[in-house]
């Protein structure tokens, strides 16, 4: 690396890494008990409160546990207002700021109910004892009312394990007559997980099914400022229909009432619904046709409610809205723009106006929410999770602190930008993180750390979204190794053509990608050739299995939730839409299938040691991505390891298992790579 930089940067940088290093300690896999997320910021109708979350994982419990907390807008410390809990999400302040709803799983109940909490005093009192699973909700703009998304008790739940008369009950067999048909998490998917909206009474809890029988699955339902209609979302099915379209749709918010259609657009990534302050026309995010389904940018539109032609308000900067809400002024929005490592919040117009910046400082803005003329923000950087900010003209101020703590313990290691150019000239960015110790000059073990996707980027954040691969990498560099992560082709945030070159092509230009930047920190001097390391999670586990099958230069290889055999996990995964569209059948395509699949018909290639990770339950991509490459390297004789974590699904949540996890990817690297033993370059 400091073959393309001045020396004297190159010594700043290793003064300011011996510094850091004697700052504080390396970060070390218990930590994962300590750190603090912070979620789901909500600012108070008169813009006085921020009302947010945090969550943790519970060492005791092993469980993830949340709290609802509160702080003022001019500053102070933050108040707790609830004690920890299960499933806590989605708090929302009542029109007038009286209440404070959320939604979580009271005890002794299997299923997320509406809870509403008295900012005058008390504990928070149960509002719903619904039968099914509250998803979401809306308040009416009157506060007398609201609108809930539920869905009936699955018919997959483990009703053996109860008893009924002293017998076992047994459960009902699993019927499913749908295209999508599982879901991580969710389970199998059947009629009775079709949802509904539920209009609640905010005294009393009483509901009345306002899309009673429809035969669709209705969602992410929005009021209209006068509290007269509300706009939702209908398919035929959980998810996209099979053309890769949603319906947006109107009703008026009483029961008997019949919806009209608004429009139809290809579903985004994520959807979000919200009217302008008028009630003239409602925004929306869109998508790409179904052969585009995993490399989906979400572009924000807005339609008259009146019907007509969508206006496109983000189409002309090519970069992802990650999310948006009504800005300030009720007629524009701000939105979350995804770009090359950093996300940041973007004002956009509907009278044509250019888009205006809001924060021009680096960092990842991770959420955003306004309420009372306010602006608030999560804001996340190399160094710290997020947190929560207030944004003002330009400017942040922060306002929470549940990390610094932690922080200040640790001495972590610095995060660079990277350039490079692929084999056929493509330039590829990417992240370098080195050390707390590292001295410019030596050779490092280096692990190639790989993100999950396709669609999505590593970025300049400690922690997001609760995932914490992020918070790997610099786990790894904590063990004395340089960890690159590469944002290769078919990532988000370098325009859709960058995105969209891997359609139809997946483990090529990207393993082009990926060992252009090994190449690249070889050359520079920071890698050492005979020390290389690979892994990821899901995508990143699926790259794993190409790139260790494509080049034997690696010693030793992590692959986590990932697949090798794509034809064997046809319609065992939840990826029906995208592998139809996208490839074609297997009985169509049976050529382009097999040679997606290359790392297990070419497993013999394969000389890596290799540990296979994945939850017990994962419907995104199935364990058996897992078990089928671990047992292909047994048979040939590669050194290998499959660890199975019960009951979890893609992502893992259970404490104990996500530190089991870390500590078993960092013995397993350290076992071949001999980490933190640097050697001079030459």
């Amino acid at each position: 690396m400091c073959g393309v930089i001045v020396r004297a940067a190159c010594a700043l940088l290793a003064l300011l890494a011996a510094m850091a290093a004697s700052a504080g300690r390396p970060l070390a896999a218990d930590d994962l008990f300590r750190i603090q997320e912070v979620s789901e910021p909500q600012v108070s109708p008169d813009g006085t409160d921020i009302a947010y979350l945090v969550s943790h994982n519970d060492r005791d419990a092993d469980e993830r546990r949340t709290t609802l907390w509160l702080v003022g807008w001019a500053g102070g410390d933050p108040v707790q207002l609830t004690r920890d809990a299960r499933d806590v999400s989605a708090p929302r302040f009542s029109p007038d700021g009286r209440y404070l709803a959320f939604l979580a799983t009271p005890a002794g109940s299997d299923e997320s109910q509406l809870l509403l909490l008295d900012r005058r005093g008390g504990e928070p009192r149960q509002l719903t004892r619904l039968g099914g699973e509250i998803s979401s909700y809306a308040w009416a703009p009157d506060g007398r009312r609201l609108v809930v998304v539920m869905h009936g008790a699955s018919d997959a739940a483990p009703a053996a394990e109860k008893e009924e008369g002293g017998k076992p009950r047994v459960p009902p067999p699993i019927v499913v007559d749908g295209r999508h048909f599982k879901e991580d998490v969710e389970g199998y998917l059947t009629a009775a997980s079709l949802e509904h909206l539920y209009l609640v009474d905010a005294t009393s809890g009483a509901a009345t099914e306002l899309t009673p029988g429809s035969g669709h699955n209705d969602d992410l339902p929005a009021f209209s400022p006068d509290g007269t209609t509300i706009a939702f979302v209908r398919t035929a099915e959980r998810g996209p229909d099979p053309d890769g379209m949603q319906a947006i749709e109107l009703i008026e918010a009483r029961q008997g009432a019949a919806p009209r259609a608004l429009t139809r657009v290809y579903a985004p990534n994520h959807q979000h619904l919200e009217w302008t302050a008028d009630g003239a026309h409602l925004a929306f995010t869109q998508g790409l046709a179904p052969r585009f389904n995993s490399y989906i940018s979400d572009r924000l539109a807005l339609v008259p409610v009146t019907g007509g032609v969508p206006v496109p308000l983000s189409d002309g900067i090519d970069r992802a809205v990650v999310s948006y809400v009504r800005a300030p002024d009720g007629q524009s929005f701000d939105a979350l723009i995804e770009d090359d490592r950093r996300i940041y919040p973007l004002r956009l117009s509907a009278d044509g106006k250019a888009p205006v910046r809001l924060l021009a400082g680096g960092g990842v803005t991770t959420e955003i929410a306004t309420g009372g003329g306010h602006t608030a923000v999560l804001v996340a950087t190399d160094g710290a999770a997020p947190e929560v900010h207030a944004l003002e003209h330009g400017a942040l101020r922060r306002l929470s602190h549940h990390n610094d703590a932690l922080i200040a313990e640790l001495a972590l290691g610095a995060v660079h930008d990277l350039s490079y150019k692929s084999r056929d000239g493509t330039e590829v960015h990417a992240l370098l993180v080195t050390p707390a110790d590292y001295v410019a000059g030596n050779r490092y073990p280096a692990i190639l750390w790989i993100h999950g996707g396709p669609g999505g980027e590593d970025e300049h954040s400690l922690l997001f979204d609760g995932y914490p691969l992020e918070l790997e990498r610099q786990l790894l560099a904590a063990q004395g190794y340089v960890v690159l992560a590469v944002n290769y082709r078919g990532s988000s945030g370098r325009g859709h053509a960058y995105q969209q070159a891997i359609v139809a092509d997946w483990g090529h230009r990207e393993v082009e990608d990926l060992l252009a930047g090994i190449d690249h920190l070889v050359a520079q001097g920071v890698a050492d050739p005979a020390r290389l390391g690979i892994g990821g999670w899901s995508y990143g586990g699926i790259l794993t299995d190409y790139t260790i099958a494509s080049d034997q230069r690696f010693k030793v290889a992590v692959s986590g939730a990932g697949s090798a055999n794509q034809l064997a996990l046809y319609g065992s995964d939840e990826y029906i839409l995208q592998e139809n569209s996208e490839l074609g059948p297997p009985w169509q395509n049976q050529a382009l299938w097999l040679r997606l699949s290359y790392p297990f018909f070419h497993a013999d290639r394969i000389r890596t040691p290799t540990l296979f990770m994945g939850g017990e339950k994962d419907f995104n991509v199935p364990i058996t991505g897992g078990e089928q490459m671990y047992m292909a390297l047994r048979t040939l004789g590669v050194p290998t390891r499959l660890v199975i974590y019960p009951g979890q699904y893609h992502i893992l949540t259970r404490p104990s298992y996500i530190k089991d996890r870390a500590d078993r990817v960092l013995d397993w690297y350290a076992r071949y790579l001999r980490a933190g033993n640097a050697k001079p370059a030459g």
